[in-house]
């Protein structure tokens, strides 16, 4: 290697210490003292923000529930009420869509029972 050739990979390294130094001086430049180390008092805040959270979503999750059991009880009412009217030589085609929306949001109550876990 000459002489000019290591004076060139010498500039090159120096160049690119140059570069990440600029690079961490804004990177630093931007951030206070202490920025990113949350207080204590922090912390708790955020934690009873995501208790709140979670309640409110619990909640809604539980009105949910009920709601959509109540539809699924006037759901099975009716299927009693379609199956009762026909005998063993009719099969309604009602009675068939009934049971599908029945199965259908039976599922969803299973799935919304077991909560977001």
């Amino acid at each position: 290697m000459t002489h000019k050739t290591t004076l060139v990979h010498t500039f090159r390294k120096a160049a690119i210490v140059v570069a990440l130094m600029f690079c961490f001086s804004l990177h630093s430049a931007g951030q206070a003292p202490g920025q990113g180390q949350r207080t204590p008092a922090e912390i708790e805040w955020e934690a009873e923000q995501k208790k709140a959270a979670e309640k409110a979503a619990n909640e809604k999750r539980q009105q949910d529930l009920k709601k959509d059991t109540d539809k699924l009880l006037q759901l099975a009412t009716e299927l009693k009420q379609y199956v009762d009217k026909t005998n063993e030589h009719t099969l309604s085609v009602e009675v068939i869509k009934k049971a599908e929306e029945i199965e259908k949001l039976a599922h969803t109550v299973k799935e919304k029972m077991k909560g977001p876990y």
